[in-house]
């Protein structure tokens, strides 16, 4: 069984899966809330599949980028899941995970998320003929300053605000192609698809080592600016 724990922002998602299949999933608006919410709601998840977590053979997480809080919270449980199973664990990019559900398109995918100050988090990927991959990787960027990168009709999805939606249609008029607001809600069952990708070329990560992906330092180590 694997378990897939996605708290990157203030939308959470868990998903178990055996045998190739999906067996339960869950997303919600957990707000600031993923440490006190994250364990129970997979404990419940669990006992409504009627699954034994000893059974797991390996835990998937998205690590980010997201909200600080979050992605503590998420990278925890993982690791606190992994060590105390004795079970390798694997972290993907959140953005990887909401660009995945649109890899079938063939065409460059961008995912966006807001990172505040009036910047955002991006990451592009896209399906070829050798795999999927990612094109460019997470970074801070502004709306206005896409265009010096992505020249060619591209998908923009993810958790991006009405008012930057009409950024980028006026930037890049027909050459984008906006995700419908339906799919910003990342699913577990994506985390899940692109964990297994990992196991099958036995590519995990060191359960002690990893570390959440902050695209800017939590703001309690900034230096403050003298008076």
């Amino acid at each position: 069984m694997l378990i897939a724990i996605d708290t990157s922002t203030e939308f959470a998602s868990l998903a178990l899966a055996q045998d190739d299949k999906i067996i339960a999933e869950l997303s919600w608006h957990c707000g600031t809330n993923h440490t006190v919410e994250t364990l129970p709601r997979l404990s419940d998840l669990l006992v409504k599949a009627n699954l034994d977590i000893k059974d797991t053979d390996c835990i998937l997480v998205a690590r980010g980028p997201g909200s600080f809080n979050g992605l503590r919270a998420g990278i925890s449980a993982a690791k606190g899941l992994a060590f105390s199973l004795n079970i390798p664990v694997i972290g993907i990019s959140t953005l990887e995970v909401t660009a995945y559900q649109h890899s079938e398109s063939g065409l460059p995918v961008c995912a966006l998320q807001t990172a505040g100050r009036e910047e955002i988090a991006m990451a592009i990927f896209q399906k070829k003929s050798n795999g999927w991959r990612r094109i460019a990787p997470e970074h801070l960027t502004r709306i206005e300053d896409l265009p010096l990168e992505i020249k060619e009709k591209t998908i923009f999805c993810g958790e991006i605000s009405p008012e930057n939606i009409l950024k980028i249609k006026k930037l890049f008029k027909s050459r984008a192609i906006i995700a419908s607001p339906f799919t910003s809600l990342r699913r577990a069952a994506f985390l899940v698809e692109l964990g297994r990708q990992r196991m099958r070329r036995g590519d995990f990560d060191d359960v002690a080592t990893l570390q959440p992906i902050y695209l800017r330092r939590p703001p309690i180590t900034e230096r403050k600016k003298p008076f």
